[in-house]
C-alpha cells in the first residue's frame, strides 16, 4: 500500500500546491501522512500514525538516515521561519542521524540539529535544539536556543535561554545510546523495504552480527540506591541550579573537632550519578558521619552543608533530622539525633547544643542576647554576656547560666565570625514560658502567633498553608537586619529544573503583614513547594532561601 503524500492545499498564504520529496531510499509507511513541501532525505524512516504536515508553515526538512517514529506530530505557524544548514529558510528543520520518538510534538518555527534524541512526548516549539542534544521523556522546550551537546533531564520545562545555558553536557553513554537507536531504526526502514522480498530477508537477519550499531543496551537509569526523597531532591535542586555536589566524611573523633575529609570527587552532572556516587560514599564509610556539599564554583563557595548518614544509622541512606541554617553563605549545622557530649540540664535543646558544637569547632564565637516580650516586639535586643571558651560543655553551661539570669525574656544565641565581623546564626533559644523546644504554656504575650501555630514547632517544613515558628523566627531576623522578604513556588516538575516562579512581592516590613503574605502564598500553591527568600537589597543579592512547604 502506498503511503499517504498529498499536496498541501491552496490558502492565502501559499497557492503553489507544493508536493513532498521524498528519497527513494526512504521508508514512509502506509499509514503515515505527509502534505505539502516536505523534504525527506535519504534512509529515513517514517513509522505508522506520523503526521508532517507543512500546509501552514512551510517548508520542512528531514536529514538523512532521521527516524520519525510513531505518533510523532511536524507542524509549524504560518510565521516565523529558521535557518537550515543550507543556508535556506525552514518552518521545521530536522537535521542529519536525529530521532523523533514516539508522541514527540516539533512545532515550527523549530530546528533540530544532527544526532539528536528528541524523547517521548516532548515538545519544540518556537526553538533551536543544537546538535547531539540529548532530550529525554516529557520535557518542553520553548522560546529558547539549546546549545549543543547538552543533556535535558525528563520533565525538565526550558523557557529561558538562563536554563538552557545551565544543562549539563552529554555523556558518552548518552551518545551511545541514541546511536543505538539510529541503528535499530535503519535496520527497521531496510526490512521494511524488503519485506515483500524473500532473497533479502536472510542478510538482514545476520545483520546484528556485523553492524556495531545494533548491540544489547541498558535502558535504565536507575541507580539502585534509595536515598530519601528530600535527599534527591536537595540533589537535583543543586544540579538544577547550576551548582556542583560534593560529599566529606568523618568518624566520631573528627566530627567533634570539625576534622572532615573528602570523598572522591563527583565530576557528573548526572543526578542519577550523583546519587550513585553519594551512596558508595556512606557505603564506603559505614560507621561515620558523612555530608552531602553544594558548591558554588563561579563564586568558590558552599551553599548547602547537610549531614546525610551517622554511625548510628545502620545504612539508611538518607537525611536523619540534620537541618542546615544558611546565612551570608555560611552554613552551620543542627544535628538533631547527636548525642552530645555534654549533657546539658534539660534547657537547651538538642539543636541548640549541636549549634554550639558546629560553632565552635569552626572556630567562631558564641554570644547572647534579651529582650522582655516589649523590646522583642520592637526588634530591641540588648547584649548578654560573651562566651569566652572554647570548651563544649562550659559554652554549654555559660547558655544556661544566661538563661537563668533573664527568666521571662527572650533569650538568643549569636554565632559572630570574629574575622569577618559579622554574624552567622541568630537562634532564639528562650521565650517568655520556657526554654525553646520544651512544652510551654501560653503566656499572653502579644508575639503575632499565625492560624494553628504551636508551642513546641515540628520542623521547617509547614503543610497546609501554616507557617511554623522557626520559619516565623527567620522572618523576625531578617526583618530586624533590614532585609527584604520575597517567596517563590514550583510545582513538582519545575522544582526538578529549578524553574522557581515568584508569588506577589511583599512590599511591608511588618512582621505581622509579612507572615500573612506568606501564608497567602502558600494557600494559592497548596500541592507545590514554596520556598522564603531573604534579600538584601542594597546588595542585591539573596542571603536566604529556604523551602517552606512541599507538596
Amino acid at each position: 500500500m502506498a503511503s499517504r503524500r498529498i499536496a498541501a492545499p491552496p490558502t492565502p498564504w501559499s497557492k503553489n500546491l507544493a508536493e513532498p520529496k521524498i528519497h527513494e531510499t526512504a521508508y514512509v509507511h502506509s499509514f503515515s501522512n505527509i502534505i505539502g513541501d516536505v523534504h525527506i532525505g535519504s534512509n529515513v524512516m517514517i513509522a505508522p500514525g506520523t503526521s508532517i504536515r507543512a500546509d501552514e508553515g512551510t517548508p520542512f526538512y528531514i536529514g538523512a538516515s532521521s527516524n520519525i517514529q510513531d505518533g510523532v506530530v511536524i507542524h509549524g505557524l504560518e510565521q516565523g521561519r529558521v535557518k537550515g544548514d543550507d543556508d535556506n529558510s525552514y518552518s521545521v528543520w530536522v537535521g542529519k542521524n536525529t530521532s523523533l520518538t514516539h508522541m514527540a510534538l516539533i512545532h515550527g518555527p523549530a530546528y533540530v540539529g544532527d544526532d539528536c534524541f528528541i524523547g517521548f512526548r516532548s515538545t519544540v516549539f518556537n526553538a533551536r535544539v543544537g546538535s547531539g542534544c540529548i532530550v529525554m521523556m516529557h520535557v518542553l522546550i520553548q522560546d529558547v536556543e539549546i546549545p549543543p551537546g547538552k543533556y535535558i533531564p525528563s520533565g525538565a520545562v526550558i523557557t529561558n535561554q538562563q536554563q538552557a545555558d545551565r544543562l549539563p553536557d552529554v555523556l558518552d553513554s548518552d551518545v551511545k545510546f541514541a546511536t543505538h537507536v539510529i541503528g535499530i531504526n535503519d535496520a527497521l526502514r531496510t526490512g521494511y523495504r524488503c519485506a515483500d522480498n524473500i532473497a533479502c530477508l536472510a542478510p538482514i537477519r545476520n545483520e546484528q552480527a556485523k553492524n556495531p550499531n545494533i548491540t544489547q543496551m541498558n535502558y535504565s537509569t536507575h541507580t539502585g540506591t534509595q536515598l530519601s526523597s528530600s535527599l534527591a531532591d536537595s540533589i537535583r535542586n543543586l544540579l538544577a541550579q547550576g551548582y556542583s555536589v560534593g560529599a566529606e566524611h568523618a568518624d566520631a573523633r573528627h566530627f567533634r573537632t570539625g576534622s572532615w575529609r573528602t570523598c572522591g570527587p563527583i565530576s557528573s552532572t548526572r543526578d542519577s550519578e550523583v546519587m550513585a556516587a553519594l551512596s558508595a560514599c556512606m557505603a564506603q564509610h559505614q560507621g561515620e558521619y558523612v555530608r552531602l556539599i553544594g558548591i558554588d564554583t563561579k563564586a568558590k563557595r558552599r551553599v548547602l552543608e547537610e549531614i546525610v548518614q551517622r554511625p548510628g544509622d545502620n545504612g539508611s541512606n538518607g537525611s536523619n533530622g540534620t537541618q542546615t541554617y544558611k546565612s551570608n553563605g555560611k552554613v552551620a549545622q543542627a544535628a538533631s539525633h547527636y548525642n552530645p557530649s555534654y549533657v546539658s540540664s534539660g534547657k537547651l535543646s538538642a539543636e541548640t547544643v549541636a549549634t554550639v558544637r558546629g560553632l565552635l569547632a569552626q572556630g567562631y564565637k558564641v554570644g547572647t542576647e534579651h529582650a522582655d516580650a516589649r523590646r522583642f516586639r520592637t526588634s530591641s535586643w540588648q547584649s548578654g554576656a560573651s562566651l569566652q571558651t572554647r570548651n563544649e560543655s562550659e559554652a554549654i553551661a555559660a547558655l544556661e547560666s544566661v538563661m537563668n539570669q533573664y527568666p521571662g525574656e527572650y533569650v538568643r544565641l549569636i554565632g559572630i565570625d570574629p574575622k569577618a565581623k559579622r554574624r552567622l546564626v541568630e537562634e532564639i533559644i528562650q521565650r517568655p514560658d520556657g526554654p525553646v523546644g520544651q512544652s510551654a504554656k501560653p503566656t499572653g504575650t502579644s508575639e503575632y502567633k499565625p492560624r494553628g501555630f504551636k508551642q513546641a514547632y515540628t520542623g521547617a517544613v509547614a503543610s497546609s498553608g501554616i507557617l511554623t515558628g522557626k520559619t516565623i523566627e527567620q522572618i523576625r531576623n531578617l526583618l530586624s537586619q533590614g532585609y527584604k522578604i520575597g517567596t517563590e513556588h514550583a510545582d513538582p516538575r519545575r522544582f526538578r529544573t529549578g524553574s522557581w516562579s515568584s508569588c506577589a512581592p511583599i512590599a511591608s516590613n511588618r512582621e505581622s503583614e509579612v507572615i500573612s503574605a506568606l501564608e497567602s502564598c502558600l494557600e494559592q500553591h497548596s500541592g507545590e513547594y514554596v520556598r522564603l527568600l531573604g534579600i538584601d537589597s542594597k546588595a542585591k543579592r539573596r542571603v536566604l532561601e529556604e523551602i517552606i512547604q512541599r507538596p
